[in-house]
């Protein structure tokens, strides 16, 4: 990953669908070709479309030095912009079953210190994903404020952070994620889903974000 790409700056309302790491079909049969289609040419597109149009609004209202609707663009901007950075994070952090790969050192190193072992993080992440009330995501961070790796959940995309944490390993719970394939099984999704994690990624992400890097693609 490029220095200066990880550096690229984003005009106001230049933000694009990033393209998927693999075919609609890669995933199967955890995923099937269908929810991933629909999934991302559908819904991480218009959190993309929203968060561009939350910009440019905002563009206009500094202009203008009008900000009668600031509130209302602001949670469009929290709301579109998190949703893009955590669906750009969850297609890359996703692999055919049998091609994540094990947990890299500096990851297993980092889980075991906090966490305590490999399995109980494993079953904090896919319980407190299966919990999440209403829609939302699972969400492994690394937080720079402690040092240390940290589970949260999301309500929606921008609810329960912690500032300053960064997203290593994100795990959507919206139905559009998972109801063609799973109906309201929830459970099962989560279950499965854990056969898919890239702990290549994951670990390159780590590794990043312990440097306060944020990419949103593989190539980055």
């Amino acid at each position: 990953m490029a220095n200066q790409a990880l550096r690229r700056y984003v005009p106001p309302g230049k933000h694009k669908l990033p393209p998927l790491p693999y075919p609609y079909n890669a995933l199967e049969p955890v995923i099937g070709a269908d929810t991933i289609r629909i999934h991302h040419n559908h819904h991480h597109k218009a959190y993309v479309e929203g968060l561009n149009k939350a910009e440019l609004a905002l563009v206009e209202a500094r202009r203008r030095s009008d900000f009668t609707y600031v509130k209302y663009w602001e949670n469009e901007l929290a709301f579109n912009g998190s949703g893009h950075i955590l669906h750009s994070i969850y297609w890359t952090i996703m692999a055919p079953v049998g091609c994540g790969g094990e947990p890299g050192p500096r990851t297993l190193k980092e889980i075991n210190k906090y966490f305590g072992s490999f399995d109980s993080f494993i079953e904090q992440f896919a319980t407190a994903a299966t919990r999440v009330e209403a829609s939302g995501w699972g969400i492994l961070v690394w937080n720079p404020a402690w040092n240390h790796l940290e589970v949260l959940i999301a309500e929606k995309h921008q609810n329960l952070t912690q500032w300053g944490a960064i997203p290593l390993l994100v795990l959507d719970v919206w139905e559009h994620a998972y109801y063609l394939d799973y109906q309201y099984n929830r459970e099962a999704y989560v279950q499965d889903w854990l056969k898919l994690i890239n702990w290549v990624e994951v670990e390159n992400r780590l590794i990043l974000a312990t440097q306060g890097r944020l990419p949103l693609l593989l190539t980055e």
